[in-house]
């Protein structure tokens, strides 16, 4: 699990394309710091696991469903990119709940400056828009954002200056994709409703008494 929030800003060091699946070498010299094969990082809210460190950086390989569903594929040797490692069981939760499984891409559509930070609107795609919601959280590449408005196929975000000057958000301009990851809970929540709705039976109470 993680929380999306930023840990180091890293860099895509090398790709190697294999087909319909990839290999990235990423620069993180923080995030790396004790990694082993098998680790999880999330890179732009992708949770990726560690294949190969050294020197400060880690491979990943990158299956074709997470490419097709995210926008790692569009990534090249010198990009900038969001890194994070796991939380540990009783670290602190700083953002929200956070998977690293990417529901969809999204595409920044207009930036508004203002004196202290920066308000962003992102294109939101029709089938994740009813789990967005104002004032909920919603992960754009990785970052834990609050919503401030929410529509049908757009949403927007303040950030504040340590995520413009710390996460790759303070760079990307229109037109730039971002993948996006709604709220877990309400994914489950709508999943157990409409079970509920459809006359599914309840969950199996409590089992016999033990044996003493």
């Amino acid at each position: 699990m993680f929380t999306g929030i930023v840990e180091e800003l890293g860099e895509v060091t090398a790709v190697e394309r294999l087909g319909d699946s990839a290999r990235f070498r990423l620069r993180g010299p923080l995030v790396t710091d004790g990694a082993r094969h098998g680790d999880s990082i999330a890179v732009n809210g992708v949770c990726l696991t560690v294949v190969e460190t050294g020197e400060g950086e880690f491979t990943a390989d990158v299956m074709a469903e997470t490419l097709k569903r995210s926008s790692l594929g569009a990534l090249a040797p010198g990009d900038r990119v969001n890194l994070e490692r796991p939380t540990p069981v009783g670290g602190r939760l700083g953002g929200h709940v956070v998977q690293g499984h990417v529901d969809g891409v999204g595409t920044i559509l207009d930036r508004a400056p203002a004196e202290h930070w920066e308000m962003v609107t992102v294109s939101l795609p029709a089938p994740l828009a009813r789990y967005v919601v104002e004032k909920g959280s919603i992960t754009v590449d990785g970052v834990s954002l609050t919503v401030v408005d929410a529509g049908d196929d757009r949403f927007t975000v303040s950030l504040i200056p340590t995520t413009l000057a710390l996460t790759t958000l303070g760079v990307k301009s229109g037109g730039d994709t971002v993948n996006l990851e709604v709220d877990v809970i309400a994914k489950y929540v709508e999943r157990l409703l409409g079970a509920r709705a459809a006359g599914a039976p309840d969950a199996p109470g409590p089992g016999p008494e033990p044996v003493r």
